[in-house]
């Protein structure tokens, strides 16, 4: 598959990097086709691996991954112009303020759904927000059983995702729809709690996961 990421921090390489070893072509994109961080991941990545800026990660992907600060991916993907029906894979969260951050984004509204409302011909899907960027593309990382949230309007766009979501190592059981692209807001918003736990524990190495009873009774 041709995949185009979005971004030259420590998440896009870690997408481009796995994406590459599971065999896509990918091109990593920035604001600047020049970008360092882009052509020396390239350079050092295979010959799948290809960089350039954002319009010519977007060009031809069939899936688009953005890995940009959120406060400012839909300048981002503006300039990508990705084509019509282009899955978006969005990971990125909004975060500003200093420590501990807050939401760049108001209550009531969250990243990918002012990329949707930017780019309305493509198909934004929410996912792996919720993590550090290692964690989204090697689930293995963290022992015993933890959760990835998918959120989107779009069936078929949420189910590419899913499928990639699969190759990365997540178990079809950890993988949890939970509807719509309006519930990208609380998944953003639970970065906020994900930075309280990172200082509690020392560390990046953790994630959520949901435990259910087997049987709710009906109320």
């Amino acid at each position: 598959m041709r995949i185009g990421v979005l971004g030259t921090g420590s998440v896009g390489h870690a997408f481009g990097t796995r994406l590459v070893d599971l065999g896509h072509e990918v091109t990593m994109g920035a604001r600047d086709s020049a970008n360092p961080r882009a052509a020396g991941w390239a350079a050092g990545a295979g010959e799948r691996a290809r960089a350039g800026d954002f319009a010519a990660a977007a060009g031809g992907a069939e899936l688009l991954v953005n890995a940009t600060a959120g406060s400012h991916s839909v300048e981002a993907l503006e300039q990508a112009a990705p084509a019509e029906g282009t899955v978006v894979l969005d990971v990125s969260n909004a975060l500003g303020g200093g420590f501990p951050p807050v939401l760049t984004v108001p209550y009531g509204d969250s990243v990918a759904e002012r990329l949707q409302r930017a780019q309305p011909g493509v198909r934004v899907v929410k996912a792996l927000n919720t993590m550090n960027g290692d964690i989204m593309v090697n689930p293995e990382l963290v022992p015993g059983p933890h959760d990835v949230f998918v959120a989107g309007d779009d069936d078929a766009a949420k189910g590419a995702v899913r499928a990639l979501l699969r190759q990365f190592g997540w178990p079809a059981g950890s993988i949890m729809d939970v509807g719509g692209l309006t519930a990208a807001r609380g998944l953003e918003a639970g970065v906020l709690f994900w930075v309280a736990l990172r200082v509690a524990i020392g560390h990046n190495r953790f994630n959520f996961h949901v435990a259910q009873a087997g049987s709710v009774p009906a109320s």
